[in-house]
Order: structure tokens, then C-alpha cells, then sequence
């Protein structure tokens, strides 16, 4: 390929890119999503570290009686 017929299909997909009718989810709609996500990865994480500290504390307790 040419680098000149590069340079044409590039003019043409930034030419459909900036023409095309908006699709998908907006910037907003993005943090948002974003933020629901990271949220639940927080609670994720918090559910499985108290599992995994009573876990140790249990084993802890075993091996201490």
C-alpha cells in the first residue's frame, strides 16, 4: 500500500468519525458507570478481606488452644 492511499482512508475515517451521529454513552454517562464499577470493586474487596481476617483469626485461635 501507498502511503498516499494511508493518508486517504485515514481523511476518510476521521471525516465519518467527526460527521457521524452521536452513538453510545456520553462522557457522563461514563463516570458514572465508572464510579458504580469502581464502587462495587470496593465492596468486593471489603467482603473478602473480613473473610480472609476471620479466617486468620480463626486459624490464629486454633492454634492457640
Amino acid at each position: 500500500m501507498s502511503v498516499s492511499y494511508l493518508i486517504a482512508m485515514l481523511h476518510d475515517r476521521v471525516h465519518r468519525a467527526r460527521t457521524a451521529p452521536s452513538r453510545g454513552a456520553s462522557a457522563v454517562e461514563w463516570v458514572i458507570i465508572t464510579a458504580i464499577v469502581a464502587g462495587l470493586a470496593v465492596i468486593i474487596a471489603a467482603v473478602i478481606t473480613n473473610g480472609v481476617n476471620d479466617k486468620a483469626d480463626e486459624i490464629e485461635t486454633a492454634f492457640n488452644s
